[in-house]
C-alpha cells in the first residue's frame, strides 16, 4: 500500500493549507523566506518540500545547490515545472525518509518545516546525521487548541490516513534530541495562526561552529 503522502494531492493538500481559517501556507512561506538568508550556506535542502513553497524568495544567484526532498513523486514534478527559474541548481530526489534517508547528498543548510511530525525523532535525527549540515532549521506545529491535530477544512477527509504515520512531536524533545546528535539550539519562534494552532520553529547549528 502507497504511504499516505503518496496519497494526498497536492492541490488538496495546498488548498487545505491556504484557507483563511489555517493560514499554514502562508505562514510557512514568510518563514522560509527568513530560514533561506538565516545562515552562511551555499547548499540548502528542503525535506518534505510539497508544491516548493517558499521557493519564490530565492534566486539561483542565492545557491550552488537547491535539494527538494519528498516522498511524492507528482509533487516533485510540480516543484520542477513552477520553478524553471531554478533549473540549474534545484534538483529533486525522491526519497522515504523513514527507509532512505541514506540516499541524502550532503547540505549546509537543512530546512524541515511539518514534516518531523510524519517521521518521527529517529528517522529525523538518522536524516539529519546523514546529510551533516552546518544549520538546521525546523517547524512544527503546537496544536494549543482542541480541535485535533488536522485543521477543520472542506479537504479534512483527503487527510485521512495520515493518522497512520503521526508522530506527537514537541520542541523540548526536539532539542534533546539535536543536542544528543551534536547540534545546539540557536534560535527559536512562534508564529500563531487563525484557528489557535501556532508554527514553532527552531534552529539548531553544529556544536563545533561558531556563529
Amino acid at each position: 500500500m502507497p504511504e499516505p503522502w503518496e496519497e494526498i494531492s497536492l492541490a488538496d493538500y495546498e488548498n487545505h493549507m491556504s484557507l483563511e481559517s489555517v493560514g499554514q501556507l502562508q505562514a510557512l512561506d514568510r518563514i522560509m523566506k527568513e530560514q533561506f538568508t538565516a545562515y552562511p550556506a551555499k547548499t540548502v535542502m528542503i525535506l518534505g518540500i510539497a508544491g516548493g513553497n517558499g521557493l519564490r524568495h530565492i534566486t539561483e544567484k542565492d545557491f550552488d545547490k537547491v535539494y527538494g526532498i519528498d516522498i511524492n513523486r507528482d509533487y516533485l514534478k510540480v516543484v520542477s515545472e513552477r520553478y524553471p527559474q531554478l533549473s540549474e541548481v534545484l534538483e529533486c530526489i525522491r526519497a522515504d525518509l523513514v527507509t532512505e534517508s541514506h540516499i541524502l547528498p550532503h547540505s549546509e543548510l537543512l530546512i524541515a518545516d511539518l514534516l518531523i511530525e510524519y517521521i518521527g525523532f529517529d528517522a529525523f535525527i538518522k536524516a539529519v546525521k546523514q546529510v551533516s549540515p552546518d544549520h538546521v532549521s525546523c517547524v512544527i506545529q503546537i496544536n494549543t487548541d482542541t480541535a485535533g491535530w488536522v485543521s477543520d477544512s472542506p479537504y479534512l477527509h483527503a487527510f485521512d490516513r495520515l493518522d497512520e504515520v503521526h508522530h506527537e512531536i514537541d520542541t523540548p524533545s526536539l532539542i534533546s534530541a539535536m543536542e544528543n546528535a551534536g547540534y545546539s539550539p540557536v534560535f527559536r519562534s512562534l508564529e500563531p495562526l487563525p484557528n489557535g494552532k501556532a508554527l514553532e520553529r527552531t534552529d539548531f547549528t553544529r556544536k563545533d561552529i561558531s556563529i
